[in-house]
């Protein structure tokens, strides 16, 4: 007599789950991604057409994913290649769901290294390991030892190594403990304490006062409305760009955390909170730390530069170099990297979990097997956007940019049209403790596709053709790897069903 499959794990509290699914969204980017975009589209223009795709793109969608992800595990599936094939009874509908296992993987293997780099910035500037540099210097010469000491990671160094080996394994415990008893507990400790980091360091980075600027200059700076750029479609297109990516929409993760909730539980309110707190960290706190810090230091003259030089310069050396001419600069920074730790491993935990539940729940691997193959896989991939920084863009572009909008799109058909409409509606309804306004049904149907659709187009025009045409090694290399990964998960995923069709012939 066959034994009875084991039942999924579930979230022991809905606080828990919320606060889960905001730390996979709280990531990196909502302190560094935001204020940048923000700072070079307009300022406090910015927000219009950032709140109109949160409306119509980025909101939509999450309720969208939550409903998959709940539909899926209430039949004991929780990604999306089974969940698909539960939706459209269509062979082809299982490798379309192959999307969100790649991506999630992928983009998993370069940023829990960016990840370990914060971990390791942490502990220099806590035991005051960083440059000291004499403030009187000028600007480029003032961060030069701080662009020297970031060549340690980007190389990397002996030192640098070891922090991702730690990253990783603090990683791998979280994963090991399990749903309830590691990433619920770790989301109830990490979110808390990312928040509290986060205002401490908001407040202090408020009171800086320099010859070259304050803090309140900063804060006026980032959010001047500057309205003639609500007529640049660039702003409109890096405003959708953000929300979208600020709620980590299309990479699997959000479907699969759906899927470890109650089979009746309501996601609209739910969806609703952890967007909300994910907003807060973006918007109230990401904007009032990073570019006001740099325009009180190098005043209002230098900060459209600093914004200009990329996330990682202004994580890595401008704020840095800032602290450490502040009275405790070393707390403050090791605040700050810290801060950045915790964001980042909330969102790598979150973007691992797609491949673990596909191995327990497609092959009935046991958690602590699925997640060690998980870890090894991943870890014998890392190597190469470790030790190949043109690698890491490619991936990052492919996998944590391009792919995402698309395999959004994909969602948004096969639930909407497929699936159906009355359907997907009444399934994201139910249970909930009110109703998604009716005009979303066609925002869902009509509006979100064609918007995603849009940036798919305008991308594939802009950027794609400069993206392919190169003849770098590096990024050869990258696409041989991704290529690979895929051709390897679509493998996986036909021998999940033609397992499952063997136990069960008459489907």
């Amino acid at each position: 007599m066959a034994r009875a499959p084991e039942p999924r794990e579930q979230w022991s509290t809905k606080l828990g789950l919320i606060l889960a699914m905001a730390g996979n969204a709280v990531g990196l980017g909502n302190f560094l991604r935001f204020p940048t975009q923000a700072a070079e589209n307009g300022g406090g223009a910015f927000m219009i057409p950032y709140m109109v795709a949160m409306l119509i793109i980025a909101i939509p969608l999450m309720w969208t994913e939550w409903a998959i992800g709940r539909y899926g595990g209430a039949r004991n599936h929780g990604t999306t290649p089974a969940i698909f094939k539960l939706l459209w009874e269509h062979p082809l509908a299982k490798y379309i769901g192959v999307l969100g296992l790649f991506i999630p993987f992928v983009v998993l293997c370069y940023y829990i290294y960016i990840e370990s780099w914060t971990l390791g910035y942490a502990f220099f500037s806590l035991f005051g390991m960083l440059p000291h540099p004499d403030p009187s210097l000028p600007q480029d010469q003032y961060l030069k030892p701080f662009e020297e000491f970031l060549q340690d990671y980007t190389k990397p160094s002996v030192v640098a190594y070891i922090f991702f080996l730690v990253t990783v394994a603090f990683n791998g415990y979280i994963l090991y403990r399990g749903i309830r008893g590691g990433i619920e507990k770790f989301a109830k400790i990490a979110m808390p304490t990312l928040f509290i980091l986060a205002l401490i360091l908001m407040v202090r980075v408020i009171l800086i006062e320099t010859p070259n600027g304050t803090a309140v200059q900063g804060l006026n700076f980032l959010w001047y409305p500057d309205l003639s750029q609500l007529t640049n479609p660039k702003v409109w297109l890096a405003a959708a760009g953000q929300v979208f990516f600020t709620l980590s929409l299309g990479f699997g993760a959000i479907i699969t955390y759906a899927s470890y909730i109650k089979k009746d539980e309501d996601v609209v309110a739910s969806g609703l909170s952890a967007a909300s707190l994910n907003e807060l960290a973006e918007v109230i706190l990401g904007g009032s730390i990073a570019i006001p810090a740099a325009v009180a230091f190098f005043g209002v003259a230098n900060a459209q530069a600093v914004a200009q030089s990329g996330a990682f310069n202004l994580a890595f050396v401008s704020l840095p170099a800032i602290f450490s001419n502040l009275t405790g600069g070393e707390i403050i920074g090791f605040i700050w990297f810290f801060l950045l730790f915790f964001a980042g491993a909330t969102s790598s935990v979150a973007i691992s979990v797609p491949i673990i539940a596909f191995l327990e729940d497609e092959f009935k691997l046991s958690r602590k097997v699925a997640v060690t193959a998980t870890i090894v896989f991943m870890f014998l991939v890392s190597q190469v956007p470790i030790f190949m920084p043109k690698a890491l863009d490619e991936m990052d572009f492919w996998a944590g940019t391009f792919l995402v909008v698309l395999f959004a799109l994909l969602e948004v058909i096969i639930f909407f049209w497929i699936f159906g409409g009355e359907r997907a509606w009444e399934e994201i309804n139910r249970g909930g403790l009110f109703k998604v306004p009716k005009f979303y049904f066609y925002i869902l149907k009509y509006v979100t596709p064609l918007s995603l659709f849009a940036i798919l187009a305008t991308w594939s025009v802009t950027k794609l053709p400069t993206i392919l045409l190169t003849e770098d090694i590096e990024v050869w290399v990258a696409r041989f790897i991704m290529v690979f990964i895929l051709v390897l998960l679509l493998f996986m995923v036909f021998l999940a069903d033609k397992r499952k069709n063997g136990e069960n012939p008459s489907s």
